[in-house]
């Protein structure tokens, strides 16, 4: 049973030191309680109340690392504290790995790491890619699998993944990537104990697989009592209802009940072989709750509507989108193209970005920073301001570029114009209400001149 907020104070030092970066110890445990802090934190409690604690310290879920920093993509697993993003949020986005088979000759296999280094996108000032590549013992030969690890890793820096049901394969695999820090999948009940050796002379993940939740549930025990914790789930099931069903259910307990054999990320590999199929399946996982997807799709029209529902749902809902607060040139602007200024909210400040683009006048938009909330909406809460409109303009030194001194301000905040005219001795033009009236206003009064 978990120990509460009460019961974890009795074993504190109680010193108020405020030196974990809470005021109180009392606070301090009821923050462990809740998985909302570490242990570690505390510079003065006892190895005796360390052991005391336990896993009542422990979070939920633990934060598993895979790569090796500075030499490829570094993807951090788990470490989640809620069942719904509301509750507070999501920290650590599911990693997405695409599939490379062994079976592959060295064309094919070029072909399909060059589709997967394209999967890079720029939307609404996010980027969005995958995170690994897994190499699948598709043959059966070790040595096969082992090549094709090596001219994996020879030509992407995205973290790696080898897949195999031997432990001979892995192992021959392992020996040629070591460096990279593979995850090794997988570790099932009788080559678990074999897998984890591997994986803990060189450092590495390991994903144990069982035969269904008690199964893996036990594995993960028995592996966990040698001190290996490195471990991602895999519940074995790949039949989309029944994947959802084991997601949750690992999620429920580790969060809930703090059931300690599935406090760890968890797998989801995707078995549909449509793609379109298969981003629907990968979805599914994504939402509830795969911590790790592995996928087979590389064209970048299906991945993107999957690393598209990765961001919407990794997101803090109490943090709007923003672009950085900066001035931006669209197109060939120069010192007689106009200059509009917004605000950073992500939409607005893209949906007036590609109205200013349609009217084929270049032209500065100057994106002032309200903490990612919209024109009228930052007016009301005294964010927008004329005073704040002048300060970006010295800052920038906007006045270089645009000579003329003249700004365009959106019509719905038509009276900021006196005050914005006053303090920055810009001259205030009014422009369009609404972003869709951009085109028209720009070629009435600027034309095409830059």
């Amino acid at each position: 049973m978990a120990l509460t907020g009460l019961d974890i104070f009795k074993l504190l030092p109680r010193k108020n030191c405020n030196e974990c970066g809470v005021p109180t110890c009392l606070a301090f445990a009821m923050a462990l309680a809740s998985g909302k802090a570490s242990l570690e934190a505390c510079p003065y409690v006892s190895e005796e109340a360390k052991e005391a604690l336990g896993s009542a310290a422990a979070p939920p879920i633990r934060l598993v690392k895979i790569g090796a920093p500075g030499v490829d993509h570094e993807v951090e697993l788990g470490d989640e504290n809620v069942l719904f993003r509301h509750d507070k949020t999501f920290y650590h986005p599911a990693g997405v790995a695409v599939e490379v088979g062994d079976d592959l000759d060295a064309g094919a296999l070029a072909a399909r790491l060059a589709k997967i280094a394209e999967l890079v996108f720029e939307r609404v000032g996010q980027r969005y890619t995958v995170d690994l590549v897994a190499v699948r013992n598709v043959t059966g030969d070790p040595a096969k699998f082992a090549a094709a690890a090596k001219a994996v890793a020879e030509k992407t820096k995205l973290a790696l993944m080898l897949v195999a049901e031997k432990p001979e394969a892995l192992k021959a695999a392992l020996d040629v990537v070591a460096d990279r820090k593979p995850i090794l999948a997988w570790g099932t009940p009788a080559t678990a104990d074999a897998v984890v050796a591997l994986a803990k002379e060189k450092g590495c993940a390991v994903v144990l697989r069982g035969a269904g939740l008690d199964e893996t549930a036990n594995l993960v025990e028995r592996i966990a009592k040698t001190g290996f914790k490195d471990i991602i789930l895999d519940s074995g099931a790949r039949e989309t209802g029944k994947v959802l069903a084991d997601l949750t259910q690992v999620r429920r307990l580790a969060i809930k009940k703090k059931f300690r054999p599935f406090g760890f990320p968890i797998a989801a590999f995707c078995a549909e072989k449509d793609p379109l199929a298969e981003m629907t399946q990968a979805s599914v996982y994504m939402a509830k709750y795969a911590s790790l997807i592995v996928i087979k799709a590389v064209e970048r029209p299906q991945v993107l509507t999957l690393l598209t529902w990765r961001q919407n749902i990794y997101t803090d809902p109490q943090k709007p989108i923003q672009v950085e607060a900066k001035l931006n040139r669209i197109g060939e602007a120069g010192p007689k193209s106009p200059l509009y200024v917004t605000t950073n909210f992500s939409l607005t400040y893209y949906t007036v970005e590609g109205e200013v683009a349609a009217s084929k006048v270049p032209s500065y938009i100057l994106a002032i920073n309200t903490e990612g909330t919209s024109v009228l909406t930052s007016y009301a809460a005294g964010k927008f301001t004329a005073d704040a409109i002048a300060d970006a303009l010295k800052k920038f030194e906007v006045e270089k570029l645009v000579p003329s001194k003249e700004i365009v301000i959106p019509g719905y905040v038509a009276v900021l114009s006196g005050k914005l005219a006053d303090v920055s001795g810009w001259k205030v033009i009014v422009g369009p209400r609404e972003a869709a009236g951009i085109p028209a206003f720009a070629k009435e009064r600027y034309g095409r001149s830059s």
